[in-house]
C-alpha cells in the first residue's frame, strides 16, 4: 500500500489526520493473523477520522456543490463498494468458524462421523474460496483513486477533500485485499510436502502448542486446511486428535479476532454511507 499523497495545503487538520492514520496503515505488513488484525484495528481509526470529516461544513459544502459531479459519485459509490467488501469479508470467516465448530463438536462428542464432518468443511471451504475469489476479482475492476482527477478542475479544498476520501477507499479495499487472500490461502492445493511438513512440526512440539506464541508467517486457515486433508487421505496418520483440536483452537481465536474488528468496521462503514446519503438528500 503507497504512502499518502493528499496535497500539501490542507484545509483542516483533520486531513493531516487522516494522512498520519493511511501512513501508519502502509507500515504494517499483512503477513500473519496478528498483523492484519492490527491492519483492521487501524481501519477502524481511518474510517472514525473520516466520519468527523464528513461532519465538517466545509465537507458538506464541497459534496452538496459536487453532487452532480463525477467524483462525488466516485466516493459515493466507493463507500457501497467497502461494505460490499466488508460483508464478503465477514461471509468467508463466519463461513469458516461455523464449519470448524462442528469438527470440534464431533471430536468432543466422539459420536458422529468425523470423516463426514471433514469432508463437510472441504466442500465449505470450497464455497468459501470462490466466493473470496469472486470478490477479489470485483476488487480488481475498481479504481478508487480516479475522484482526485475528477476533482482537479476544483478548489484546493475539494481536491483535498476528493483525494483523502479516494485514499481511504485504496487503503481499505487493500487490507480487505490482504484478509480474504489470507483466509483463502494458497491458490493451489496444498502439496504433500508442504502437508507433511506442517504434520512433522506439530510432532515435534509439545502439548503447550503456542497459540500465543509469536509465529512469523503462521496462517490459521493454511494449517488447518492441511492438517484435515492428512487426517482423511491417511490411513496410518502419526496426528493425534489433540494436534488437531489445537490447530482448530488456533484458527477460531483467529476467526474471533478478525470477526470483532469486521462487525466494529461495517458499523463504521454504514454511518459513513449514511452521512454521504444524508449530505446528498438534504
Amino acid at each position: 500500500m503507497a504512502n499518502s499523497n493528499i496535497l500539501s495545503t490542507k484545509p483542516h487538520p483533520l486531513f493531516e489526520e487522516c494522512e498520519e492514520h493511511l501512513c501508519r496503515l502502509g507500515d504494517l505488513n499483512a503477513t500473519s493473523s496478528a498483523s492484519i488484525t492490527q491492519k483492521l484495528s487501524g481501519l477502524e481509526d481511518l474510517h472514525n477520522c473520516a466520519e468527523k470529516l464528513l461532519q465538517l461544513p466545509l465537507t458538506r459544502k464541497a459534496l452538496v456543490n459536487g453532487r452532480h459531479e463525477k467524483w462525488v459519485d466516485q466516493v459515493v459509490d466507493g463507500s457501497l463498494r467497502l461494505l460490499d467488501m466488508c460483508s464478503a469479508a465477514k461471509d468467508a470467516v463466519l463461513h469458516t468458524k461455523e464449519c470448524a465448530r462442528e469438527i470440534q463438536s464431533t471430536m468432543r462428542r466422539r459420536r458422529g462421523s468425523l470423516e463426514s464432518e471433514i469432508k463437510r468443511y472441504s466442500v465449505s471451504r470450497k464455497v468459501v474460496k470462490k466466493a473470496i475469489q469472486k470478490a477479489l476479482r470485483n476488487l480488481k475492476s475498481t479504481d478508487s483513486k480516479n475522484a482526485i482527477l475528477s476533482a482537479s478542475n476544483r478548489d484546493i479544498e475539494t481536491m483535498a477533500l476528493a483525494g483523502a476520501l479516494g485514499e481511504v477507499e485504496a487503503a481499505t479495499l487493500a487490507v480487505f485485499e490482504s484478509l480474504l487472500c489470507f483466509v483463502s490461502g494458497p491458490k493451489s492445493q496444498y502439496s504433500k510436502l508442504n502437508s507433511w511438513s506442517l504434520v512433522s512440526k506439530l510432532l515435534m512440539q509439545s502439548k503447550k502448542i503456542g497459540c500465543e506464541e509469536e509465529e512469523k508467517a503462521v496462517n490459521e486457515f493454511e494449517n488447518v486446511d492441511s492438517v484435515l486433508q492428512i487426517l482423511i487421505q491417511s490411513d496410518k496418520c502419526p496426528l493425534n486428535i489433540e494436534n488437531v483440536q489445537t490447530e482448530l483452537q488456533c484458527l477460531e481465536s483467529c476467526i474471533q479476532n478478525f470477526e470483532e474488528r469486521l462487525d466494529r468496521l461495517f458499523r463504521g462503514l454504514i454511518k459513513i454511507r449514511v452521512s454521504f446519503l444524508n449530505i446528498l438528500n438534504n
